[in-house]
């Protein structure tokens, strides 16, 4: 699969974040048409594209790219949001499944995305944590 250069989109203006916003709030039906044909999307692509529309609610610039599903250590690290050398470390613990081609190692995209809603877990649950542990000191 080749990859295509990523797009940035800067960020709506205020008022049409707002609108976007105000229309995703609770809506649970995204319609796509395209040509004047009503598409369904999978559940995977729904859920991309309902992203996608929620940060331009917000205002963000976003970042639209796509992702092989064997990366290498630096595509791998862009994706986790973290360097090189500390995802490097993470594959010699064995913290990540790293497969070698040649003496160049390769991550598989699942392998980052579980590792991403793990910390995704962890944060939440410290949160948690912190909250009843800040409970138990008021009282």
């Amino acid at each position: 699969m080749a990859l295509i250069a990523p797009r940035v989109t800067a960020g709506l203006p205020a008022d049409e974040a707002r609108n976007l916003a105000r229309s995703l709030q609770d809506s649970d039906d995204i319609t796509v048409f395209v040509d004047g044909t009503v598409h369904r999307l999978p559940d995977q692509a729904r859920d991309a594209v309902v992203d996608l529309l929620a940060r331009l609610g917000r205002g963000e610039t976003v970042t639209v790219s796509s992702v092989e599903e064997m990366l290498t250590t630096s595509q791998a690290a862009e994706l986790a949001g973290i360097s090189h050398t500390y995802l490097r470390n993470m594959t010699d613990r064995g913290e990540i499944p790293v497969e070698y081609r040649g003496t160049h190692r390769r991550i598989r995209q699942a392998a980052i995305m579980e590792w991403l809603e793990t910390q995704k877990r962890k944060q939440a649950e410290a949160a948690a944590g912190h909250g009843a542990a800040d409970d138990a000191d008021t009282h």
